[in-house]
C-alpha cells in the first residue's frame, strides 16, 4: 500500500475557507481510499496561494516530514493549493520530485513523476500552463478588487457619512456573533485539541483562540 499525505490550502476567507478546507479532505480521503494509498498526515494552512515557501508554514513541514519518512505521494485537489505562484509552485514539486514524492492532482488524476521518478516534459509543461493560468487568476482577482476599492474611494469623497472606512470604533462582536464566527474553533477545543493544534487546523491565531475559550 502507498503511503501518502495530502496537502491542503485554503484563502483567508474564514468562512468560505472551512468549508473548503473540508471539501478538500473528504474529497481526497475519498479517492485514496478507492485506491488503496494509506493516508498517513495532513498538512494545511489558511494562507494566500502567492506566499512564498518561507511563509507557508504547512509547506515547511510538509518538507520536513518527508525528508524523514518514506512517502509515495502528496495529493492536492488542484495545482492552485500548491500555489498560485508559477516560481513557488515550481520550486515546491522539484522539492517534492527530488525526495521521491510523486504530486498527484485530483482534478486532472495527473501524476507529477513517471516511472522511471522523473518529470516528464509533457508533464512539466502541463504544470506550467496550469500553475500560469492560476497565477493569471490570482491577477485578476487582485485588479477587480482594487477597482471596486478605487470606485468605493470615489464615492466617499462625496459622501463619506454613508460610506465610512473600516468598522465603526464602539463596534463589539457579540457572544452570539463570536460562538458563530467560532463555531468550528470552540468545537475543536471542546474535544480536548490543544490551541495550537487548533490554530493550525483552522489558522485562527491562538490569541483569538484565547479569547473565545471563554465560550466553552
Amino acid at each position: 500500500m502507498k503511503k501518502c499525505v495530502l496537502l491542503v490550502r485554503c484563502s483567508t476567507d474564514k468562512e468560505k475557507g472551512l468549508q473548503d478546507y473540508q471539501y478538500q479532505i473528504d474529497t481526497l480521503t475519498e479517492i485514496c481510499k478507492k485506491r488503496d494509498w494509506e493516508i498517513v498526515k495532513v498538512f494545511g494552512n489558511y494562507v494566500s496561494g502567492a506566499a512564498a515557501i518561507e511563509d507557508r508554514q504547512e509547506v515547511l513541514d510538509l518538507i520536513d516530514y518527508i525528508r524523514s519518512n518514506k512517502i509515495d505521494l502528496c495529493c492536492c485537489t488542484e495545482i492552485s493549493r500548491v500555489s498560485r505562484d508559477l516560481l513557488t509552485g515550481v520550486q515546491i514539486i522539484r522539492t517534492l520530485a527530488d525526495n521521491g514524492v510523486n504530486l498527484f492532482l485530483a482534478n486532472y488524476s495527473l501524476f507529477t513523476l513517471g516511472d522511471d521518478g522523473k518529470i516528464s516534459p509533457i508533464t512539466s509543461l502541463i504544470l506550467t500552463i496550469t500553475l500560469e493560468i492560476s497565477q493569471m487568476e490570482r491577477q485578476q482577482i487582485r485588479s477587480r478588487m482594487e477597482m471596486g476599492y478605487q470606485a468605493y474611494l470615489r464615492k466617499r469623497k462625496d459622501d463619506k457619512e454613508h460610506h465610512p472606512l473600516g468598522r465603526p470604533n464602539t463596534y463589539r462582536k457579540s457572544e452570539e456573533e463570536y460562538r458563530s464566527q467560532y463555531s468550528k474553533e470552540l468545537s475543536l477545543m471542546r474535544k480536548g485539541i490543544s490551541l495550537r493544534n487548533v490554530q493550525q487546523l483552522t489558522g485562527t491565531a491562538v490569541g483569538t483562540l484565547r479569547k473565545i475559550k471563554i465560550y466553552l
